[in-house]
Formats: structure tokens, C-alpha cells, sequence
């Protein structure tokens, strides 16, 4: 199995074994009849992946990958909080008669600050510390703005990346790791979502850098499965499983902004099938 399959499947059958239920407590999400979305979660989760041994998609079932560096873009290359910018339809439930999702993910991403440097938005300060601070600890990214809160679609769920450069013996090059801050996440519909998107991201920030994709640690502060998720994920970790597949970029792009979904190459993702009518708590 893949090493994410294993991550997965643990953390999913310590969530309902040992996790703690919320039913019958004030809850915001709600199931489309309006009925309270309840959950059973576990609090500090911490995985690790390791890019330089494989991959991190499961293959219980398949992770949309191309989709998946799609919204990744969306939010830090093109700056957008639109679903009109984006290809999938993740968002829709939370935008507006316009497409706007508020001030929320790549707004926050495109506003741009003061540095002794000059000015940045958060994604270009990234790349100029990478390429010229590269063992600075406050290569840091954060998409909680108090200040704008309210006028977000959705409070972030993924809010931070930190950037950690090491140098392993040995190697010519740097190694690129990164921990992703996460406040709140449905298992189901979204934990290999994100662990896929973000170590995309790790992987284009590493090949623009002249870096090696690294450790990705994915710490999630309430990890949860709604009450009607409940029996899907039963089944679903109960399946068979594959290596993880081959997940490559296009060696030929050196520039962040020049990346698209077709500069990702996929091979050997042998996966489960498809689960459909997933219902999303909103």
C-alpha cells in the first residue's frame, strides 16, 4: 500500500474508535434538510509524508490530482477568490450571485505588505526568501486575517504554510519541507485533497527554487467524520490497496507563474472505485 493509504486508514479507525462526538451539541454546519451536521473527531492530528520516498495520494480511491493543483493555483498563483477562475466546483455552495468567495484564500494570498525589502504579497515573499533566505525560519504564510473574517464565504480551513530549508549530507542541492496548518477538516471530502494540493505546491515551490521536495507535515487542530460519512469511510478503508503512484512535474518550468495543470504527470495510480453523492456539510 501507499504510505498515505496507511496514514489514512490508521487515522480514520483512531477518529471512530477513540474520537469524541459532537451530537446533540450547538453546531454550525448543516446537512442540506437543514438537520445539524454532526461529527466524531479527534483533536491534534499530526501526519508526515515524505516526498523523496513517494507521492502522498491514496488509493482506496482516486484523488483528482489535476484538480486538486487547479484550486492550489487558484489560491496562491492566480490570487483569485472566484469559482469562475477555477475548475472545479468545490466551492460553489459558498460563493456569491458574482462567483466571490469574499476575502477569503487568494485574496489573502494577492494583498500585498510592507518589508524592509519592499513590497510583497504573501506568495512572492515565499519565492524572493526562498531564493535569497532560504534558512530563514519566517518563511511563513497565513490566510486567518481577523480583519476580514466577515467578509469571507468560508473561514480557512487550510490557513498556514511554513517553510523549513535543510541540508542533508551528501546532497547538491537544498531539501524544501513544510508544515500545513489546518483548523478543521471533514475527512472524508477533503484530507488527501489536501495533503495532494499542498504537496504539489511544495513540489513547484522546490523545482522553481532549485530545490528538492521534502517532508510535508500536515497538522490538523479538529480532524472529523460527520455522522453520515460514518459508514462510507467504513467501507472505504476496508478495501484493497495500492503503491502510490508516480506524480511528476514538467522540469522545463522555472518560473512559478508559468505552471498549469498540463505540466502535471501522472502514472501507475491504480485506485478504488468512485464514490458518488457524497453530501457536504455546509
Amino acid at each position: 500500500m501507499s504510505r498515505a493509504d496507511e496514514i489514512f486508514i490508521d487515522m480514520c479507525r483512531d477518529i471512530l474508535e477513540n474520537g469524541t462526538d459532537t451530537k446533540g451539541e450547538k453546531v454550525r454546519p448543516r446537512w442540506e434538510d437543514g438537520t445539524p451536521a454532526y461529527t466524531i473527531k479527534q483533536f491534534g492530528v499530526c501526519s508526515r509524508y515524505d516526498l523523496r520516498e513517494e507521492f502522498p495520494a491514496i488509493t482506496v480511491r482516486r484523488t483528482a490530482l489535476k484538480s486538486c493543483m487547479d484550486e492550489i493555483l487558484w489560491i496562491w498563483q492566480r490570487k483569485s477568490n472566484n469559482i469562475h477562475d477555477l475548475a472545479p466546483h468545490i466551492w460553489d455552495s459558498w460563493a456569491d450571485e458574482n462567483g466571490s468567495i469574499g476575502k477569503a484564500y487568494g485574496y489573502q494570498m494577492g494583498v500585498k505588505h510592507r518589508y524592509k525589502e519592499g513590497m510583497f504579497d504573501q506568495t512572492d515573499r515565499v519565492l524572493f526568501d526562498l531564493k535569497n533566505n532560504p534558512f530563514s525560519r519566517r518563511i511563513v504564510t497565513s490566510l486567518y486575517n481577523h480583519h476580514d473574517l466577515s467578509e469571507m464565504g468560508l473561514y480557512p480551513c487550510a490557513w498556514s504554510m511554513t517553510f523549513n530549508v535543510t541540508q542533508h549530507p551528501g546532497d547538491s542541492k537544498l531539501t524544501l519541507n513544510a508544515v500545513l496548518t489546518q483548523r478543521s477538516q471533514d475527512i472524508l471530502a477533503a484530507n488527501n485533497w489536501n495533503v495532494c494540493q499542498y504537496a504539489l505546491l511544495l513540489m513547484m515551490l522546490a523545482q522553481v527554487s532549485d530545490m528538492i521536495p521534502g517532508q510535508l507535515v500536515h497538522m490538523i487542530a479538529d480532524a472529523h467524520i460527520y455522522d453520515r460519512h460514518v459508514p462510507i469511510i467504513r467501507e472505504l478503508i476496508s478495501r484493497p490497496v495500492y503503491p502510490a503512484p508516480k506524480v511528476t512535474l514538467n522540469p522545463e518550468i522555472r518560473n512559478f507563474y508559468d505552471f498549469t495543470t498540463d505540466d502535471l504527470m501522472v502514472s501507475d495510480y491504480r485506485y478504488g472505485p468512485k464514490i458518488d453523492h457524497i453530501p457536504i456539510a455546509v
